[in-house]
């Protein structure tokens, strides 16, 4: 993984630092140097730049003096790239570089390139795209490949440049149009939040991004035919079988009129096709944990017996299902993290401290506590015990049981409000362009779990902890399973308004928002610690395999909560033994964490209200 950095300004040939729009040379320059350590971050083993001018040749008069004003403009390219080592034997730097060929390359191959354990797969991707007979090649070569990316690649003999995230939006880049204020074009992995020097926004999943330098220097007007010379390139090619070059569509098919009704999630008693699907679901899991979880290389050799592999853990289905699929995985002398997220929130301590003070009227009620906020009586709480605190730790016996042999290192990251105040203005930046109440509480969630920092229980007794600090540098996100499997209470919805087409037409919308939502936010907050999150729902495989299942095998909104959400997920649970979490109901991550709504007297707001950062008045 790495963070990438990638700027083209304009300028005259031989004059380096005459930017289009010269009085905004200072702002660029102030601007990229901020934005090239903010992508140093998701990179601390090695960070590197390299510069490529590109420009015409000048006329014979303006070559005859290098004062004359009148020759063509060179276009500056800028690449930067930080690399976090988590691929190969040898250390490597970014960009890669060979015949003035550039690659920034934020990603891993999982499946579809021949990569063994001792090569980088970043390099072997380079030369992979080097070798292509033609660049039109290019969307052939990405479709065969799984896995999450991001990359920047500059063609030297086409002076074109090539960008693109992968079809789910696994990994973040962000993209800045030259504008008459800001003339210039960036492409970056993480932003410095919201800044007057840009409007960046996350690059589309649609296509394979192309900008025609060598064209685009023959004009002075740069920010007026930027468009004209940016395509995008197909990724699927008719008539070609490229089976990672788009998401498969969700099968259509009405199941019988009356599908039975499934009992229990006792995998004895199911109909036989379910009994398929539940041990097809568990072997495209087990070997997309596997591909994430192996061969990570150990930064020194002081690490061993230190975890290489944590679970964003809330100790329901989803973290369990990919913890215990870890466990087969990870050598048995090498711990797993599991971070466990919990914070101090003002309002939810009022409520316990109090009591149920719903019946009083809402303005006396938030008259009483910011009274009590501002008199210095909130009383802090000592307890962490949220929701996802109380099923994580239930789960971790459970694990004792069904993993013998194994250490699981139950990290219980304890926020309390002030160092959530604190961090906010941090997580606002790095979050940016997600500006709404759910963008923050999620990532405040993300953001203090990833990082690590905890404490590990003894034994059983009252405050007996050690400080802990995770070293794993992959982490295992459960994100997707909702989508995919029916989690959601619309899907519940769908049905009770529109029977099973309205689940397929919800389960269709699902898949088709993933790209958007959250997993570019996600990938800059976990990122920021320098380390990589990897989500094995989300393999291109599994969505394969789980979009053509049809709907009556994935869930059952006829069944209670518990049961028909996710069924097929909970019968393989219990499948591989994890009785108790296949049972257990799903928890928004800001609510199981209290992540959320943390303010004193704070009325319910709605997730996609934009917030006022911490800078606002």
């Amino acid at each position: 993984m790495c963070g990438i950095f990638c700027s083209l300004h304009v300028g005259c040939c031989g004059h380096t630092g005459n930017i289009d729009g010269g009085p905004n040379n200072t702002v660029y320059h102030e601007l990229s140097e901020r934005l090239k350590l903010a992508n140093a971050a998701r990179g601390p083993d090695a960070q590197e730049t390299h510069h490529v001018r590109v420009q015409r040749i000048c006329s014979g008069e303006a070559q005859a003096s290098s004062l004359s004003n009148t020759c063509s403009p060179a276009i500056d390219l800028e690449f930067f790239a930080s690399e976090l080592r988590l691929r190969g034997d040898a250390p490597v730097v970014q960009p890669h570089q060979q015949d003035g060929d550039v690659f920034c390359w934020n990603g891993e191959v999982f499946e579809g390139l021949n990569v063994n354990t001792s090569e980088n797969d970043g390099a072997k991707l380079f030369q992979s795209i080097r070798t292509l007979s033609t660049m039109d090649d290019l969307p052939f070569l990405l479709g065969r490949i799984e896995g999450p990316y991001a990359f920047v690649y500059y063609h030297a003999e086409s002076q074109k440049l090539y960008f693109a995230r992968d079809p789910l939006g696994r990994r973040s880049l962000l993209i800045h149009k030259p504008s008459v204020f800001n003339p210039y074009f960036l492409l970056a992995s993480v932003s410095v939040g919201d800044d007057q020097g840009y409007v960046v926004e996350e690059l589309s999943t649609g296509g394979i991004f192309c900008l025609d330098v060598g064209h685009l220097c023959e004009s002075k007007e740069v920010t007026q035919h930027f468009d004209s010379n940016l395509t995008c390139i197909p990724r699927h090619i008719d008539r070609q079988i490229l089976p990672f070059a788009k998401l498969n569509r969700v099968n259509t098919a009405l199941p019988p009129d009356v599908p039975p009704l499934v009992p229990s999630l006792d995998p004895k008693i199911l109909p036989r096709d379910l009994a398929i699907a539940v041990d097809n679901l568990i072997d495209h899991l087990d070997n997309s944990v596997m591909l994430r979880v192996r061969n990570i290389p150990r930064r020194a050799s002081s690490e061993k017996g230190r975890a290489q592999v944590a679970v964003l853990f809330s100790g329901g289905i989803d973290s369990t299902m990919l913890a215990f699929l870890a466990h087969r995985h990870v050598p048995l002398d090498e711990p797993i993290d599991l971070l466990n997220v919990a914070f101090q929130n003002p309002r939810k301590i009022q409520v316990q401290t109090d009591g149920n003070i719903g019946a009083i009227p809402k303005r006396e009620k938030k008259r009483q506590l910011k009274a009590a906020e501002i008199n210095g009586v909130l009383k802090e709480s000592t307890s962490y015990m949220v929701p996802d605190r109380v099923t994580g730790l239930q789960e971790v016996e459970e694990f004792k049981r069904t993993c013998p042999g194994r250490t699981w290192n139950f990290v219980e990251v304890d926020v309390p409000y002030e160092d959530s105040q604190a961090a906010r203005a941090a997580v606002e930046a790095i979050m940016f362009p997600g500006r709404t109440v759910m963008d923050l509480s999620l990532a405040m969630a993300l953001y203090f779990a990833s990082k690590g920092v905890g404490r590990l229980r003894i034994s059983a007794a009252t405050d007996d902890y050690q400080p802990y600090t995770s070293t794993a540098r992959v982490l295992l996100n459960g994100l997707g399973s909702d989508e995919l499997l029916g989690g959601y209470g619309r899907h519940r919805t769908a049905y009770a308004t529109r029977g099973w087409q309205g689940v397929i037409d919800e389960l269709q919308l699902e898949l088709d928002r993933i790209p958007t939502r959250n997993l570019g936010r996600d990938d800059r907050v976990i990122s920021s610690h320098g380390k990589e999150t990897r989500h094995p729902f989300l393999s291109l495989t599994v969505v394969s395999f789980l979009a053509g299942l049809p709907v009556h095998l994935k869930l059952d909104p006829r069944l209670e909560l518990g049961l028909g959400d996710k069924m097929l997920l909970r019968l393989a649970a219990r499948k591989v033994g994890l009785l108790e979490a296949s049972m257990r109901k799903k928890k928004a991550m800001q609510f199981g964490s209290h992540s959320a709504r943390m303010e004193p007297g704070e009325a319910e707001k709605r997730g996609d209200l934009m917030i006022r950062t911490v800078s606002e008045p």
